[in-house]
């Protein structure tokens, strides 16, 4: 992951990418527990050479953030926040100035498992040496279904407020770090380039958009920052990210030449920029660190998990569509 990081920060030098990059990044623990265990992740990433944490007590976190709600945190000086959209329109015309193509609207209706192979759009199709399966969240259960037992998509939820004036904004994250707590389903935020709070939070499994954004993560930010009760919400939108069994990304071969990457568990702005220089030296016939990972154990999704999903049963005995409390039912 901390290699990931580099290679965005190299990229957005090398290309120039304007994408609102801001250095650091900070774990905030609700309680001694969650401390406890920032603690022996700070160790354990030393370990793998991130030389740049910082652990905070309650007294320090609080200078860091305008909320009275952690015992401490770990502040990761390698990390930051940037605007993905952006970041991703940056990478694309990097692309394209090094020869590459970028086809949009142009959804994969089937990969054909030959030599060469074929993947085909409704149309037209292009065949290829190589075929890298990356669609990830948005990748469906048509096109490659073994990939879809898996993994499971899932939702989570966004707002951003109104602009707010630089000192209130400077109160909240002093000095513009991002955020995300240790709960098992987090809450994450940071001020965007215009001085808005951007606030997530919660997740539906199995991908479904909920019914009202705010009223599900509106009372996470106001439990954060009461201070800024009655401040309007100007944008909220919602987005998938792919969950997998173990939280491990998952890579490996459909085929000789068909290769899968997949499953970041809702750290793929970094993680996929790793996964792809992981394929790139495969491709150059180092296959070291991509077999690393496939040959870890992919486990599949309990088939309850995913009809739990699906459906529930009210309490007439009506089939009705699931809204995710957060537990994972399973067998």
């Amino acid at each position: 992951m901390f290699e990931g990081g580099e290679i965005i920060r190299e990229r957005i030098k090398r290309y120039q990418i304007d994408c609102d990059y801001r250095p650091g990044g900070l774990f905030v623990a609700m309680n001694d527990k969650q401390l406890a265990t920032l603690e022996e992740q700070k160790e354990n990433w030393e370990r793998y050479g991130n030389k740049q944490l910082e652990l905070l007590d309650a007294n320090a976190i609080r200078r860091e953030v305008a909320s009275d709600r952690y015992t401490g945190a770990l502040l990761d000086h390698s990390g930051g926040h940037i605007h993905p959209l952006n970041l991703a329109i940056g990478e694309a015309d990097a692309i394209r100035l090094n020869g590459g193509r970028v086809y949009e609207l142009s959804a994969v209706t089937q990969i054909q498992h030959t030599t060469p192979a074929v993947v085909r759009t409704a149309k037209g199709q292009v065949t290829a040496k190589y075929v890298i399966v990356a669609g990830n969240a948005y990748l469906g259960d048509k096109v490659e279904p073994e990939l879809a037992k898996r993994s499971m998509p899932c939702g989570t939820q966004v707002i951003t407020t109104e602009r707010l004036s630089e000192d209130l904004a400077r109160s909240l994250i002093p000095k513009n770090y991002c955020v995300e707590d240790c709960n098992y389903l987090l809450d994450y935020y940071r001020l965007t380039a215009d001085n808005r709070l951007l606030y997530g939070g919660g997740v539906v499994y199995g991908a479904r958009d909920p019914d009202d954004v705010e009223r599900l993560v509106v009372p996470k930010l106001l439990k954060t920052f009461p201070q800024l009760k009655g401040v309007k919400i100007d944008y909220r939108w919602t987005g998938n990210f792919l969950l997998t069994l173990s939280r491990m990304p998952q890579f490996g071969r459909l085929d000789t030449n068909i290769y899968y990457m997949q499953g970041y568990s809702g750290h793929g702005v970094t993680c996929t920029h790793l996964a792809g220089r992981l394929i790139a030296e495969l491709l150059r016939g180092d296959a070291e660190r991509f077999d690393a990972f496939a040959n870890l154990p992919h486990y599949p999704f309990p088939r309850r998990a995913h009809a739990a999903c699906a459906v529930y049963r009210d309490g007439r005995g009506v089939l009705q569509p699931a809204r995710s409390s957060g537990r994972l039912i399973s067998d």
